[in-house]
């Protein structure tokens, strides 16, 4: 495990945040998200429909143009989730920038960072029960390819039909607003 931190995408127009639990090392490497050969991040999120076309990971700093944002929980260490410990995880630094930020949708790349932000060792996929400030929370399978046994796209396809109830109530509101 080594010290890195990939910079936070997100804008304030966000529909949804994305957090991983951190950087794998060929992220770190790169200086890119979900960089990893077997990652399924990228061709997920243009599968389900949430980007038009499949971006590279050395496109990442696009996302906030289609509503996503991304960040990870342990900022500050890059490796496997297996090798992460709950000190290195940073719970305050999530909670400032959902403050910040108030996604609609707060969803977690893997069960791991959800448990340890959440605090709870039963933690489910897809939506969650209770709130984090104005987002709700969505745990997704992680995309590694660390975590292959543990695929389901179902609920990524979950996750892409709540974004686009909030992209769809935000372009009424936009619609309605500029016409007089």
């Amino acid at each position: 495990m080594s010290r890195f931190a990939l910079p936070d995408v997100y804008s304030e127009d966000l529909i949804l945040l994305i957090c991983g639990s951190a950087a794998s090392r060929r992220s770190a490497d790169t200086g890119t998200y979900y960089a990893g050969r077997g990652n399924k991040f990228w061709p997920t999120l243009f599968k389900i429909g949430l980007t038009p076309y499949r971006l590279e990971p050395k496109e990442f700093a696009k996302l906030p143009e289609f509503g996503i944002g991304l960040t990870d929980l342990a900022k500050e260490y890059s490796g496997s989730d297996a090798r992460l410990r709950a000190k290195d995880d940073d719970p305050s630094s999530l909670l400032a920038k959902l403050d910040m930020i108030r996604p609609p949708v707060l969803a977690f790349n893997g069960k791991r960072a959800a448990k340890s932000f959440l605090e709870s060792d039963q933690v489910s996929y897809g939506r969650q029960e209770h709130r984090i400030g104005a987002s709700i929370i969505f745990v997704l399978p992680s995309t590694s390819g660390a975590a292959a046994r543990y695929w389901d796209i179902r609920y990524w396809h979950e996750l892409a039909k709540l974004a686009g109830e909030f992209k769809a109530d935000r372009s009424k509101e936009v619609g309605e607003g500029s016409v007089r």
